[in-house]
């Protein structure tokens, strides 16, 4: 079962790391509700430099799911590594899910936009299924 959970978390992360790409390099495709606004302006401006380096975060979670689950074989980290990446991952994925209480999360309090919209249908429980997914690795391992 361990192995089954890291390979779904392992393909959704490189599936959302290749759209960080997608859009640090200019594409547009899909990015009008993926940044909060107040309404009428986004709350801030992604630089492609920080877009491509959530990418790659966004990988190399991925691959310490499939290392610290042992699908494949430890290259990259060492057992601590493993071990604290791993938990940092969950909890990194809990707080998003759960949010600021204001602009992101399941409780937040600016509603009605595009991006309050998807973030409460499909970001936000995302996040959680992913932090909970960690957590089941990092138990059943």
């Amino acid at each position: 079962m361990v192995e089954m959970v890291a390979w779904v978390v392992s393909g959704i992360l490189l599936v959302l790391s290749g759209l960080h790409f997608y859009w640090a390099f200019g594409g547009k495709r899909g990015n009008s509700a993926v940044i909060p606004t107040n309404g009428s302006e986004k709350l801030f401006q992604p630089s492609p430099i920080g877009t491509s380096m959530v990418g790659l975060l966004l990988a190399l979670a991925a691959w310490i799911a499939l290392e610290w689950s042992s699908v494949i074989k430890p290259l990259l980290f060492s057992d601590l590594l493993l071990l604290v990446g791993g938990w940092v991952v969950a909890a990194v994925f809990i707080i998003r899910g759960i949010g600021d209480f204001k602009w992101v999360g399941l409780f937040k309090r600016k509603k009605g936009t595009a991006f309050a919209k998807w973030d409460s249908m499909l970001y936000s429980p995302l996040c959680l299924f992913l932090g909970i997914s960690y957590m089941l690795i990092g138990t059943l391992r």
